[in-house]
């Protein structure tokens, strides 16, 4: 468990510090807390900027296509925010950097599956973002009643299907496209707790990152109207 001290500190790190920079020296990608918000309607414009923002071979492997932004911003459009979840991870200048949708089934005959689609801006590799978002969506899935999730993605993309198949995952490979599936065990106490103790403190890194972005862009205003009061003075 990470010492609350530790991340207020974190979420209100010196603007000088590099947007989403790896963990400190001597603690693994694994030992960091990681705020992870559900969002709403109010996020759209975010989505559609970091899904523009991934590289081609990203965007490919994300959608199982080349999209275009012409797609991207249609798939943007369309996301149901009452039905489907998302989840979101933002770094200190609350730019989206890694995302994850859970999208509830719609077929009568598969009422309790879902399935998990997850991408990361290629600046945030390496710190096991699409695994942490992995699991707070099993997690949240589970809370849901979903018994069977699914996760259909192109096979080389290798980096998800190894989330799958470490979290147990069935994987069936159908020649460039491979399919995983997941039982899910059923909700219990320490999962709903969980959740919500994890979305409160999302929640919370949330709002003091905007207040923090608030108080410098505040700061920077009063520093140019004393640069330019005094250079008037001595102009």
């Amino acid at each position: 468990m990470v010492h609350p001290l530790s991340w207020l500190k974190s979420a209100l790190g010196r603007r000088d510090v590099a947007a989403g920079a790896p963990p400190s020296e001597g603690l693994s990608p694994s030992s960091v807390m990681v705020p992870i918000r559900s969002m709403g309607p109010a996020h759209r414009e975010r989505i559609a900027a970091h899904l523009v923002a991934l590289e081609p071979h990203d965007r490919y492997l994300r959608f199982g296509y080349a999209a275009n932004d012409e797609q991207i911003l249609r798939y943007v459009a369309q996301l149901n925010f009452e039905r489907d979840e998302l989840f979101g991870i933002f770094n200190r200048k609350l730019e989206l950097i890694a995302m994850a949708h859970l999208a509830f089934s719609v077929d009568p005959a598969c009422t309790s599956c879902a399935e998990f689609g997850v991408s990361v801006a290629h600046h945030a590799r390496g710190r096991r973002y699409g695994s942490r978002l992995f699991e707070r969506a099993v997690m949240h899935a589970r809370n849901e009643g979903v018994q069977m999730l699914f996760i259909h993605a192109l096979s080389e993309n290798t980096a998800m299907l190894r989330i799958a198949r470490n979290a147990g995952a069935l994987i069936e490979r159908d020649g460039s496209e491979s399919e995983a599936h997941l039982r899910l065990p059923p909700a219990d106490f320490d999962s709903r707790v969980t959740e919500m103790v994890d979305q409160q403190m999302a929640l919370t890194d949330y709002h003091l990152k905007s207040q923090v972005r608030q108080f410098w862009r505040v700061l920077d205003q009063l520093q140019a109207i004393r640069q330019g009061a005094r250079e008037r003075l001595l102009g």
